[in-house]
């Protein structure tokens, strides 16, 4: 199976996020080939969720887990601790009251 290159992987996302009506920021561009990403989810109450895509090694499986969650100070403090040891690092932030990201939808799920 090929995997999709970083840049192509969040234009998608993006497209996908915008057709739902819900607002989508990249606030830091990585490594357009195989840069991780990292999903900020702002519920714009001074809450946020912060997810990164992790690999299973035992069955091989992707999916989204939760890296941090709280305020929305600590998540960005929490985002600029990532960053600064992964400078090819994708951050997005969707902002959405109702909690909406899609990560869980096929074709970003997996």
């Amino acid at each position: 199976m090929t995997r999709l290159t970083a840049d192509i992987w969040v234009s998608a996302y993006l497209t996908r996020l915008r057709l739902a009506d819900i607002p989508v920021f990249v606030t830091s561009k990585g490594d357009p080939t195989a840069g991780a990403v990292l999903v900020k989810m702002n519920t714009l109450d001074g809450q946020a969720c912060c997810y990164q895509r992790s690999f299973d090694l035992m069955t091989g499986a992707r999916t989204w887990v939760v890296l941090s969650e709280g305020d929305e100070r600590g998540v960005d403090d929490s985002i600029a601790k990532q960053r600064s040891f992964d400078p090819d690092l994708w951050v997005i932030e969707v902002e959405d009251r109702a909690g909406r990201h899609l990560l869980d939808q096929e074709g970003l799920s997996e």
